[in-house]
């Protein structure tokens, strides 16, 4: 803009005279925008005026009905709003450390996370910063990643998949995980190291409501067979049960058999790349997190660390050329 630069900006106009600039924009006049603001009429006129000197150019167009902005005031409005949102989140994460980690923080994720191992991982976060609300909302793989995509919620937990739409969040894979046929504990094939898709597709199945039995039935169809549904139930747990009394086998992401289930379930990797599952954190791109959400990521991302170096989650899957995180079509 003619005439208005950094020196002069930061020297001769303050935030209020920039909040007023905002607030007459929204109000339409500027009498309004002084009423709202708390001072006079002609202190608000005077200080607008003053705005568009040092700028050199007019910023409202003012008409009998009252005023609206300028081209170069539609300018000046957005980088003032974005100016102003970097303040008060400058005030918010500074207030956190003299206050301790506060706040509100939005997580979705689909029903086989929260229960596998993500309302474990909340439970030891809202001990550790009790000042922090957290909201968990449960949906499916899909919708979990449109949550996010849509800034409806600060992060979401999901599987990654090459047809999700990523396109405007960012992810970091935090758990490699695989698909585990699970079958009673003396099944013939329970001691197997592992099993193909072919010869999972030989046995009788119960099947869950869920994307893993959806993918499933995708692979099947890609090698010109079909899954052989014998008993068909809403929830993993339920088709555990059944698979515990001997009447079928099942299938689920292998982190989310509880040490209960590995006592009296057998659980056998199933191979092929189809099979390998990459649990993903993702973020609205461009969005500023508060503390309160990095400090849930740091604590998702550090626990698996953790167990990974413990050996107690798979290896990571992506290769060692820096090649893509692998995908599968199981997550939909």
């Amino acid at each position: 803009m003619n005439g208005l630069s950094i020196h002069s900006l930061v020297r001769k106009v303050d935030l209020f005279t920039l909040k007023l600039f905002l607030t007459a924009i929204e109000e339409g006049q500027i009498g309004r925008a002084a009423v709202r603001e708390h001072i006079a009429a002609s202190a608000a006129t005077k200080r607008i005026q003053d705005l568009e000197d040092l700028a050199g150019l007019k910023l409202l167009d003012r008409s009998p009905k009252g005023v609206v902005p300028s081209a170069a005031g539609e300018v000046f409005a957005r980088h003032i709003r974005m100016m102003l949102a970097n303040l008060d989140d400058m005030r918010r994460e500074i207030g956190e450390f003299t206050e301790g980690i506060r706040g509100h923080v939005a997580i979705c994720a689909p029903r086989l996370m929260i229960t596998g191992f993500l309302g474990n991982e909340i439970g030891d976060f809202t001990r550790r910063f009790p000042l922090v609300n957290i909201e968990v909302r449960e949906d499916s793989n899909a919708n979990a990643v449109k949550a996010v995509a849509a800034g409806d919620v600060d992060l979401s937990v999901f599987v990654a998949n090459n047809e999700l739409p990523c396109d405007t969040i960012d992810m970091v894979e935090y758990r490699s995980d695989r698909l585990v046929a699970v079958l009673p504990p003396n099944h013939p094939l329970s001691s197997r190291s592992s099993l193909t898709l072919e010869e999972l597709l030989d046995l009788d199945f119960v099947a869950h409501h869920t994307t893993v039995i959806t993918g499933i039935r995708r692979a099947a169809i890609g090698i010109g067979r079909e899954l052989h549904v014998k008993l068909s139930v809403n929830t993993v747990e339920s088709a555990r049960s059944l698979v515990r009394a001997g009447l079928g086998v099942t299938v689920q992401p292998g982190c989310m058999l509880s040490v209960e289930d590995q006592a009296q379930l057998a659980a056998v990797p199933l191979d092929g790349d189809w099979a390998k599952l990459s649990h993903c954190i993702g973020t609205l791109r461009g969005r500023s997190l508060t503390a309160a959400a990095k400090a849930l990521i740091d604590q998702l991302t550090s626990h698996a660390s953790a167990l990974t170096a413990e050996g107690n989650a798979p290896p990571p899957h992506s290769g060692a050329d820096g090649e893509r995180i692998p995908t599968n079509p199981l997550a939909h």
